[in-house]
């Protein structure tokens, strides 16, 4: 049996193989969903996504699914029981950032019909395909990330500087970052 060419940042670990193989540069227009890696992304700054990916049922777990109706309503109780939870990054600023998320989400969804609609309008709808033939060549960021950045900021949410916002639109298919030698880049 022939071995699958994969991003080399997928390395094996299994947990990142089915990550990369079926999900990352997917394009997602779930609402709930991109919610779900909006929190993700952010719960990653300063760490690996590995790390995150290890604890993603822990946090689906403990923010109720990363339903931001109920997240918009946590409690003060709420949060130091999430800064005990040894399944999740306990730090208060990234489990605050959460909430404020929430209630900046759901003013999108007011505004928009949806957050999908707003957030794919940096791409214009459509996912740019790159062309990158080694991880080197990825950047860390780009302008329509820092675009993306800017508006979310001024729209109140938190953790979501350029680098953040480019992880989150790599993770949900708004850019096409396999490289070219990766079985996966033809298919999304």
């Amino acid at each position: 049996m022939q071995q699958k060419t994969r991003c080399n940042w997928a390395g094996n670990d299994l947990l990142y193989c089915d990550y990369h193989d079926n999900e990352w540069g997917v394009p997602l227009h779930d609402d709930q969903m991109l919610f779900e890696f909006l929190i993700l992304e952010g719960a990653q700054a300063g760490l690996s996504w590995i790390t995150i990916l290890h604890k993603r049922e822990n946090y689906r777990k403990a923010f109720d699914n990363f339903d931001p109706n109920i997240i918009v309503n946590y409690t003060q109780e709420k949060v130091e029981e999430l800064l005990q939870n040894e399944g999740i990054i306990r730090n208060k600023l990234k489990i605050n950032s959460a909430i404020k998320n929430a209630k900046a989400f759901l003013e999108v969804q007011k505004e928009y019909g949806s957050f999908d609609k707003y957030i794919w309008s940096f791409t214009k709808g459509k996912t740019i395909k790159n062309s990158w033939k080694s991880l080197s060549e990825v950047p860390a960021f780009t302008d329509e990330a820092t675009a993306m950045s800017k508006s979310l900021k001024k729209r109140g949410f938190k953790f979501v500087g350029p680098t953040i916002c480019y992880a989150f639109m790599q993770a949900t298919g708004m850019v096409n970052d396999h490289t070219t030698d990766c079985f996966r880049h033809d298919e999304v």
